[in-house]
């Protein structure tokens, strides 16, 4: 577990009466996220300032030594105490070496193909394909949700993904409403230098009849907003994060895409608060279980941060054939520790910076933004937002084969013509 040395400090009050005397604990040079415009508290403040105050989640980053923490739960009036404090985490792109072990994973595909579909798989024979690949119209992962026959394409609806930023000039991203903004110190432009941003933008949002190969996005007409979180280099810390969060709620996006964390079993109090207070204001967190799993030798591993919140929906990843694949962390026995949906996640294609343009990985990070685009669908059919929302991704879950503990209420399914009237 990498830690910053900051803490992270959770307020109980409604986000926006948070009142501290700083002083008091001795930390001056406070930044509120109200003073910025839109809510974007710069990451050149937020990293220069002795406390940032995200004033829409209740939150606040501090650079203080444990007796100022100490001093700060004193120093809230009754009616504000501290729930929690503390250390503020490091987080990462997720998926981190996945690509490196898909080919060797590809061998057993069709077998667990056949195995499924009740066709042995042990006999010697030919196994049959998984049910689900590209076409030169769509990829699996857009067939298997059936986002190729919705009528429905987010409309209307913003959808902020927060990660490693965007190729800005990407052309499948030309005319496109995109508002970027950058929360890595010492970074001013959201630009992506890493490409996984780009490659969960382009899922969750890529058009609908791409200039170049198949269509590989979900909610085409989705209004977006990238968040550029984690540095080129593929991490980030709580501050960028919850900067980015609080940011994306502010300007009413519904639903917030995260293919990030860190491998801690234990929920992070910053993120329970964050994604609740998110929901209460209608927007919907969604973030990856993660990669920590090795199925192959017997380890199934576990949802990490901040999929683990009870208040944020953890995805899990699914191969062509629907079974979980094997890097896909299962369900931990405590509150928040489960897998709450699944999605496509192996051998994804989307969008990369240029000139590569486009490009195949995988992870639970690629099954968030298909999760993510779904629920932008989902948001435009129904008119539905926060928990509500949440409640009709479940509801709309083809269930599967496989143990609820891996693949929580199944695959995600967009929504189809009618939807909206029921």
């Amino acid at each position: 577990m990498q830690t910053t040395g900051r803490q992270v400090v959770v307020f109980a009050d409604t986000p926006d009466d948070v009142t501290v005397d700083w002083s008091a604990a001795g930390i001056s040079d406070v930044a509120d996220s109200r003073d910025f415009t839109s809510g974007q508290v710069s990451a050149q403040a937020l990293h220069q300032a002795g406390a940032t105050v995200f004033a829409r989640l209740g939150i606040a980053v501090v650079s203080a030594a444990p007796d100022q923490v100490t001093a700060l739960r004193s120093a809230t009036a009754d009616r504000r105490p501290v729930l929690s404090v503390s250390p503020e985490l490091v987080h990462h792109v997720l998926p981190e070496d996945v690509s490196s072990y898909v080919e060797g994973y590809r061998d057993g595909v069709a077998d667990l193909a056949g195995r499924l579909v009740g066709s042995g798989g042990g006999g010697g024979g030919a196994a049959p394909a998984p049910p689900f690949a590209d076409t030169p119209a769509a990829t699996w992962g857009l067939q298997a949700v059936q986002a190729t026959t919705s009528p429905f394409t987010g409309r209307g609806i913003r959808v902020a993904v927060l990660d490693t930023g965007l190729d800005l000039e990407h052309p499948d991203f030309a005319g496109r409403a995109v508002t970027a903004e950058s929360f890595v110190s010492g970074v001013t432009s959201a630009q992506d230098g890493h490409g996984h941003g780009t490659h969960c933008t382009g899922t969750a949002c890529g058009p609908r009849v791409p200039p170049a190969g198949p269509r590989y996005g979900v909610a085409s007409e989705a209004e977006v907003f990238v968040g550029k979180v984690l540095s080129d280099e593929g991490s980030g810390d709580d501050g960028g994060i919850l900067a980015g969060m609080d940011w994306a709620v502010s300007n009413g996006c519904a639903v917030l895409s995260m293919s990030l964390g860190a491998d801690v079993a234990e929920a992070h109090p910053p993120y329970s608060a964050a994604g609740r207070r998110a929901l209460q204001q209608g927007s919907l967190v969604i973030a990856a279980a993660g990669n920590n799993a090795d199925r192959e030798n017997g380890d199934p591993g576990f949802v990490g941060a901040p999929a683990n919140s009870v208040e944020i929906v953890a995805v899990g990843a699914l191969d062509p054939s629907l079974a979980v694949t094997w890097f896909s962390a299962r369900s931990l026995a405590v509150p928040g520790g489960e897998v709450d949906v699944a999605a496509p996640g192996l051998d994804v294609l989307s969008t990369w910076p240029m000139p590569t343009r486009y490009n195949t990985i995988s992870g639970t990070s690629m099954a968030t933004p298909h999760v993510a685009g779904l629920a932008a669908l989902w948001a435009e059919a129904t008119g539905r937002r926060g928990y509500e929302l949440w409640a009709t991704l479940t509801q709309a879950s083809r269930r599967l084969l496989e143990p609820s503990v891996d693949v929580g209420s199944g695959l995600v399914l967009a929504p189809q013509e009618g939807a909206g009237t029921a």
